[in-house]
């Protein structure tokens, strides 16, 4: 089984529902790289909506941006996996580093969202990495096996085909710092060899590693042209349509 190439648009809290029917109808319409699996991850208000006005197809699916570690209960304004399985939502993220920041979401609590998401017949986008302090430290890989050992490596080699990482340097966000591809390629090859070490050759070979730190259209290519780095989790840029495409075609191999 060869790894995906991925371009994943995580929108945020970002759109009315019909700005975004607009935007995912111009996405899934374009000419785009049909090598490429492309994941609108859009707010929960837009998923019935989009999945209904856009022609959702082999090349395009759709992901939530999060979802609770129940199946049910007295959790008001959550959304549980169950839920997103049952409205046929193939994708979460989980652990996005806005969502461990500014909701103090911890490697504990990420595992058993991603063992219930599992549960639930989701795959997983599930997001690491490391703040400005850490990379500055030089304790940057061994910060990011720490949140791969807490929340993801309790699963099982087949439980590992689920399962997309994307890796988000935070330090390279909105900081004035700025990652090149070299320090994108590094990482990567650091967690797929964590991978390796953990899972052996197969997992590692066959588990896309996203990368999440301010792509754009401009160096989508560079960075997609490391051997490590299987596609992007894209902010801001896939608020564009023209952007985002541009961003989907800018791998230049096929999945390996």
């Amino acid at each position: 089984m060869a790894r995906k190439l991925i371009a994943a648009g995580n929108w945020k809290m970002n759109t009315t529902i019909d700005e975004g029917i607009t935007l995912a109808q111009r996405v899934s319409s374009a000419d785009r790289n049909k090598n490429v699996l492309t994941i609108l991850a859009v707010p929960f208000t837009h998923l019935f909506p989009v999945m209904k006005k856009v022609k959702i197809s082999s090349g395009v699916k759709l992901a939530a941006q999060n979802c609770h570690h129940k199946t049910s209960g007295a959790f008001t304004g959550e959304i549980s996996p169950a839920m997103l399985a049952g409205m046929k939502i193939p994708y979460v993220v989980i652990g996005h580093s806005e969502r461990r920041e500014y909701n103090h979401e911890d490697n504990a609590l990420l595992a058993l969202k991603v063992r219930a998401a599992l549960d639930a017949g989701l795959k997983v986008i599930f997001c690491c990495g490391e703040a400005l302090d850490i990379r500055k430290s030089r304790g940057h890989v061994a910060h990011v096996k720490n949140q791969l050992t807490d929340s993801l490596f309790m699963l099982s080699a087949s439980e590992m085909k689920n399962i997309v990482i994307a890796y988000e340097p935070i330090w390279a966000i909105g900081t004035g710092e700025t990652a090149t591809p070299a320090q994108a390629q590094e990482m990567h090859l650091a967690i797929r060899e964590m991978l390796r070490k953990k899972y052996g050759k197969r997992v590692a070979d066959n588990t896309s590693i996203l990368y999440g730190g301010s792509v754009k259209g401009s160096n989508a290519a560079e960075l997609f042209g490391q051997p490590d780095v299987d596609g992007g989790l894209v902010g801001g840029a896939s608020l564009s349509a023209d952007e985002f495409v541009t961003i989907i075609n800018s791998f230049g191999r096929k999945a390996v």
